[in-house]
């Protein structure tokens, strides 16, 4: 064998070792890699928070190779849920430092939920037809199961066949959002308001405090800044909200102006809520009667302030008699108090 042979023989052996060396650091990566996205993956679908700077030491490589196992993992179980529809996603918390895993599938309603929120939904009347259908099919396709939606809507399609808009038939949700956003920002607003009585339009200054919801209407609970306007109340002096119904503002600004809130007194529209009927605000009472109906609970649940302080037997033998009082605002009491004919005595 002459020397030039040999030479020749000895590179390619040299170049075979290193194809070989490459393959085999390749497949050791390979390996590697596998290791490390289903470690991940592990911790992941364990609930645990994966940082980048952690497993890149743990693992002997750097973040971006890291960043890409989790690329990848997300890819996946955006694939899986095309599929089966169970919806995982990796996420970062700013405040964990880290990835984890968020089951969107879980936040989803189940389909006797979604019946429930439609059924409702259709008994508030509070939107025009084309709202509540709209409204109605969106929450249909998001929140149910293709091979449901079917059985869900025929559930519904009578009461949304005969489903009776309000009177005013006014499209209001922007407004509302408007207000929303005024509310959290501590915007004052201007409105142009039709009252219930008279047919003037009457222009507010108001500082926003929460919307609410009651009998068919939305409502804006505010704070009014004109003086004139206020001596004109029955309670001087009132502390609390003046109630507008949203369907009737015809315009509404958000003003650049800003009004402070402190957190001790800040207004908190659960608390008021349990204590007003019809919507129909003013000072706060309190009221005691006497109930001799059937259904205590009934008088519990329309009056969440309601206590029970005393309980006697009714002539009939039947029913007892039950002493009630409850806080209240306003005169809007007195409407539904009116209401229950025999059944309610005033003490």
């Amino acid at each position: 064998m002459t020397e030039s042979v040999q030479v020749k023989m000895y590179h390619y052996s040299i170049e075979i070792d290193k194809k070989r060396d490459d393959y085999m650091a390749l497949e050791k990566e390979g390996t590697d890699k596998i290791e490390r996205v289903l470690g991940i993956y592990t911790k992941l679908m364990n609930g645990s928070i994966v940082n980048k700077t952690t497993e890149a030491f743990n693992y002997g490589v750097n973040e971006r190779s890291i960043q890409r196992d989790i690329d990848d993992i997300r890819n996946y179980m955006d694939l899986q849920g095309a599929n089966d529809g169970i919806i995982n996603s990796v996420i970062y918390d700013r405040q964990a430092k880290g990835y984890k895993l968020e089951q969107i599938y879980k936040l989803k309603f189940t389909n006797p939920e979604i019946l429930a929120i439609c059924k409702i939904l259709l008994d508030s009347r509070a939107f025009t037809k084309s709202e509540m259908d709209a409204m109605l099919q969106k929450l249909i396709e998001s929140c149910v199961p293709e091979e449901n939606q079917k059985l869900v809507k025929e559930l519904i399609m009578n009461e949304e066949f005969h489903y009776i808009e309000p009177h005013h038939k006014s499209v209001f949700i922007d407004t509302m959002w408007s207000i929303g956003r005024a509310i959290y920002e501590h915007k004052f607003i201007e409105i142009k308001y039709q009252g219930i009585q008279g047919s003037e339009v009457k222009t507010r200054k108001l500082k926003p405090m929460a919307i609410m919801f009651s009998e068919y209407y939305f409502y804006l609970a505010a704070e009014q800044t004109d003086e004139k306007v206020k001596a004109n109340f029955s309670v001087v002096n009132d502390a609390n909200p003046t109630i507008y119904r949203i369907d009737r503002i015809q315009d509404c600004k958000i003003l650049d102006e800003k009004f402070h809130v402190e957190y001790m007194n800040r207004f908190e529209e659960g608390e008021y809520r349990k204590r007003i009927q019809f919507m129909f605000g003013g000072k706060l009472r309190k009221v005691r009667f006497k109930y001799l109906g059937y259904s205590v609970e009934a008088v519990l649940d329309k009056l969440p302030t309601a206590k029970i302080i005393g309980e006697e037997p009714h002539d009939d033998g039947k029913r007892t008699i039950y002493t009630i009082s409850a806080e209240v605002f306003g005169d809007g009491i007195d409407m539904w108090l009116r209401s229950q004919g025999e059944n309610i005595k005033l003490i």
